[in-house]
């Protein structure tokens, strides 16, 4: 009898240690583990266990922010990947798809996001914005009249020679 009750009491034991894993946490995990990022990117989890949130450090290599280094947080919901991942630029830059709160305008951050795609989608779709800045789809439309009135959509590049590699006002 004292064998049973060792028994039950070690299976109580057993399914108390035995969490259950969330099917968001067994997501995240695979996206993670598929990673295939180029050197320009890079990607930091401050919690081994917490893979939730996390950073991302930017370097692009050509393109109009070339040699700057831009870091977002990444947060993931226990939703996704019904919902897409809250990233927000963590650098104060000039940008016409990143306003000053560090809000993005990537499709695929909002309307267009889908369960199928990855993290890896959604990093190399914020490393486009800073080859291929849009400055014809802004996300802060207040300011788009006022550049337009100071004609900096057409003069996009020029526009970046007062600003430095990190997207700041130069001095």
């Amino acid at each position: 009898m004292h064998k049973v009750w060792n028994l039950k009491k070690q299976q109580a034991l057993s399914e108390k240690s035995n969490t259950k894993v969330s099917p968001s946490r067994i997501r995240i995990q695979k996206d993670v583990s598929e990673l295939d990022l180029p050197s320009s990117i890079k990607v930091e989890f401050h919690d081994q266990q917490n893979l939730n949130n996390f950073t991302v450090q930017i370097k692009p290599d050509e393109g109009y922010y070339s040699g700057g280094t831009f870091k977002f947080s990444f947060s993931l919901n226990e939703n996704y990947p019904h919902d897409p991942p809250k990233v927000l630029c963590l650098n104060k830059i000039y940008h016409p798809n990143i306003d000053l709160d560090g809000k993005i305008c990537l499709n695929i951050l909002r309307e267009d996001w889908k369960p199928v795609l990855t993290l890896n989608s959604v990093l190399i779709g914020l490393q486009f914005l800073f080859l291929e800045p849009n400055p014809e789809d802004p996300l802060n439309k207040v300011d788009l009249s006022n550049l337009i009135s100071l004609n900096y959509l057409s003069n996009f590049p020029l526009t970046l020679l007062f600003f430095d590699s990190r997207g700041c006002l130069s001095s």
